[in-house]
């Protein structure tokens, strides 16, 4: 797959095969997708916890919300959640020079190589915010702020790749010349 074929197929999954694990060998590359992932002067400002087994039934249920939301998470084999790291000193220097909260960033490039690879190798994925941050510090023993839950698995039998909905690139990009 190309990388336009990975953005049309990624999406978030909303029911997981509970009976298939995910091979020890695609989250290796998962994970090394993350670990490629540019960051501000490569501090990789985060850190990732791979939840398995009951730990993964555990954390999701943490994100459960209003009456049914990410009720499905508890299908997934797999929950990985992302904490904030520390600043390198650069980086640091520059967040605080500029105003910019390149964590945030760095996070958000991260978890996008990592969900993109999840897609290229027939994994369904799901970006969580809906969560107690102290409760899901607290079940993986982190001092460190969680920022995402991402959930992961086979995708359900059944489950369709959903019709696009975006904008126009005329809608978000201005050409200056």
């Amino acid at each position: 797959m190309d990388f336009l074929e990975i953005a049309n197929v990624r999406q978030s999954c909303r029911s997981y095969d509970e009976t298939r694990p995910v091979e020890p060998e695609k989250l290796e590359k998962i994970l090394e997708a993350a670990r490629l992932a540019p960051s501000a002067c490569n501090g990789q400002p985060y850190e990732l916890t791979v939840c398995t087994g009951g730990k993964a039934k555990e954390v999701a249920l943490l994100t459960k919300g209003m009456g049914g939301m990410n009720k499905f998470a508890v299908q997934a084999p797999v929950c990985i959640v992302v904490s904030e790291g520390a600043y390198v000193r650069s980086a640091a220097l520059g967040a605080k020079a500029t105003g910019n909260d390149y964590r945030s960033m760095d996070i958000g490039i991260m978890v996008a190589y990592l969900t993109a690879e999840a897609a290229a190798l027939g994994l369904g994925t799901c970006i969580l915010g809906w969560f107690s941050d102290e409760k899901v510090r607290a079940a993986i023993d982190s001092k460190s702020a969680t920022r995402l839950v991402i959930t992961l698995g086979y995708p359900a039998e059944g489950e369709k790749l959903r019709t696009k909905k975006r904008k126009e690139i005329g809608e978000f990009v201005r050409f200056l010349g």
